[in-house]
């Protein structure tokens, strides 16, 4: 009834000046003041009398009023002042036919704002927009790179290195350092405009497992700058976060940009957080009914969409039929506290990502997907504590989890050293796969740190320092290189993750490293030589002697290591790091070439960004 109270009241505002026109008119004032009245005789001016008089005056005319005649509808003339975009509007903004009551039934409340010229260009004020110049999170000032870096660049070599990166990458510090030149408030490259530029950003950042990195850069510009391919990054990007409410002003100002199945779904979602739950319901029905979208992705939607009203209509979901989980399908869900079969969410390392930053999930989830996470480095050392002393202080905690965290907490506060060497120990022990054993060092990098230099951790000194190094707690770990021998894996990470060397690594300890080497395809070996040509540690003649016998095409070239090596001449340090991503893709270090890691290891050094060259080179040879 009230529904019906609403259309009827639309119609009647939208029919006032048809009814207006069609009646005659009829006056408001009493009696005698709409008659027209004689206007007063002009008053003669005073002449001169002459001999003859003249002839006398005619008297004035009485002034009359026209009468004032409404156009009628589909006469010329006619038109009702309604600028709108709706198929019923001609392009001058008249209305060319007034809408049915049917078709004011089916209206959204978008669809109302469009009827009546109401919806918004900008979601801000005009003296608070923000300048699409620079868009970003973080500044020099903060620890970004150079914002002008890009802009003589070419923009289609821009566009390559992101659109072509498939997000994950195979060192840590790598994600690290290029998360950091997304983030940075960047002006866009030549040719590229700033919507483009942010949405391969965004995007990249999205593949990666860093939503909220991704959220927070498109929380920096107003909905009126978004374009269609930026509003499927953003919704792909609160879909993510869970946080589907989050793109509705995005929707409210930018909803036709796009007629996609997610974008439509996305739109009934808004309609219904808006107060229009039992239409926005209906529409989603109907979206099921001609499989708009997978059938499970609806039914999340409806349960999603269903908390905004008074629907009280339960949805059902059923993981039986589900084969696959996408980033949209795992955001719907946590959103509404389902948690999907693990087999679901197993091996799916942009997934793990999601889940150890997602605070709608319990701990123990998080705390299984940090495992993976960290060594990803989406974590940081700093965050991984704190997740672990979050579990020892929950109570509902019990059993492996619960144990761990004791065992960090030992790591840290028991007075023997050898007590806190082992409880570090102990959390290494027992991993499964590779990115679980390096996100444990990443766990207890600190712990290690705060260990006392002792002969008799000598046997411990390669992981220990290797945990260091991997939070960039080099100086702590330069504090080993007395007890470590020489051409041992301890050495080998201290001299390349060494802040300053005064002389060249000597080859006859290099000689011993790899004589020693017992990884597959003396992998280690290759990347040390990699790394130390690249930070120049050893002299060119020494470098092509090693790369010649151990077959590693360091002198080399491909196309890749062209445009690396010219950004790194023309001192582009966002170019070099968005490029050093491209480079370091993959999801193990089988994968990575000591020819790649050489040219990228030195195109970060010659732009000044020797630390993470560092760290990279290292942590090559740790996880190799």
């Amino acid at each position: 009834m009230r529904a019906s109270f609403l259309v009827a009241g639309t119609a009647l505002a939208l029919t006032s000046a048809l009814a207006l026109a069609q009646g005659a008119p009829e006056s408001l004032l009493p009696p005698g003041f709409n008659e027209p009245t004689a206007a007063p005789a002009p008053t003669p001016s005073p002449r001169a009398t002459s001999a003859r008089q003249g002839a006398p005056a005619r008297p004035a005319a009485a002034a009359t009023s026209a009468p004032v005649i409404q156009a009628l509808p589909g006469e010329p003339g006619f038109s009702l002042p309604l600028a709108t975009s709706t198929s019923t509007v001609e392009a001058e903004g008249t209305l060319k036919r007034l809408p049915s009551l049917e078709e004011l039934a089916r209206m959204t409340p978008e669809d109302f704002q469009n009827l009546l010229g109401l919806k918004p260009d900008f979601d801000m004020p005009a003296g608070a927009r923000r300048a699409m110049s620079q868009v970003g999170l973080i500044d020099p000032q903060e620890g970004g790179l150079d914002g002008s870096a890009l802009a003589g660049q070419n923009g289609r070599l821009i566009r390559l290195a992101l659109a072509a990166n498939r997000g994950a990458l195979v060192s840590r510090w790598g994600h690290i350092l290029l998360r950091r030149a997304l983030a940075t408030r960047l002006d866009a490259p030549r040719g590229m405009s700033p919507q483009d530029f942010l949405a391969l950003r965004v995007g990249l950042l999205l593949r990666m497992g860093e939503p909220e990195a991704a959220r927070a850069i498109l929380q920096d510009i107003d909905a009126g700058n978004y374009t269609p391919d930026l509003g499927g990054v953003a919704l792909d990007t609160y879909a993510a976060n869970g946080d589907f409410t989050g793109v509705c002003p995005v929707l409210a100002v930018q909803g036709d940009a796009r007629d996609d199945a997610a974008w439509n779904v996305a739109r009934q979602i808004c309609s219904a957080f808006r107060g229009n739950g039992a239409a926005a319901i209906a529409q989603l029905d109907r979206y099921r009914y001609r499989g708009t979208m997978p059938r499970i992705d609806l039914l999340l939607a409806q349960k999603y969409a269903g908390a905004a009203g008074r629907s009280r209509r339960a949805v059902t979901i059923e993981w039986d039929d589900v084969d696959e989980m996408t980033p949209w399908r795992y955001g719907l869900a946590n959103a509404v506290g389902l948690n999907p079969p693990d087999r679901l969410i197993e091996g799916n390392p942009q997934l793990a990502s999601l889940t150890a930053v997602t605070p709608m999930v319990g701990l123990t989830r998080r705390a299984a997907a940090a495992d993976r996470a960290a060594a990803l480095g989406v974590l940081s050392s700093a965050a991984m504590v704190d997740l672990y002393g979050q579990l020892f202080a929950e109570p509902d905690v019990t059993g492996e989890w619960s144990d761990r965290a004791e065992k960090l907490r030992d790591a840290y506060v028991l007075e023997d050293p050898a007590g806190r060497l082992s409880a570090i120990r102990s959390l290494w022990d027992g991993v499964k796969t590779a990115p679980q054993d390096y996100s444990r060092k990443v766990l207890t990098a600190y712990a290690a740190a705060r260990l006392p230099v002792n002969e008799g951790m000598a046997e411990s000194a390669a992981p220990l320092i290797a945990s260091m190094l991997s939070a960039g707690l080099d100086a702590n770990a330069m504090r080993w290189a007395n007890v470590v021998n020489a051409g041992s894996e301890g050495w080998a990470l201290l001299v390349l993750a060494a802040p300053t060397r005064s002389s060249e690594v000597s080859s006859s300890d290099i000689d011993t490293f790899v004589d020693a080497d017992a990884s597959e395809d003396q992998r280690k070996s290759a990347f040390l030589v990699a790394g130390l040509a690249g930070l120049g540690r050893i002299d060119t003649g020494t470098a092509g002697s090693y790369s010649a016998n151990m077959k590693l095409g360091l002198g080399s070239s491909t196309r890749f290591t062209q445009v690396i090596d010219g950004a790194a001449r023309n001192r582009d340090v966002a170019s070099v790091a968005m490029l050093a991503g491209l480079g370091m893709q993959g999801t193990r270090w089988s994968q990575m070439s000591p020819r790649y890691l050489y040219h990228i290891v030195s195109a970060l050094r010659t732009v000044g960004l020797e630390a993470e060259a560092r760290m990279i080179a290292a942590e090559a040879v740790a996880r190799a």
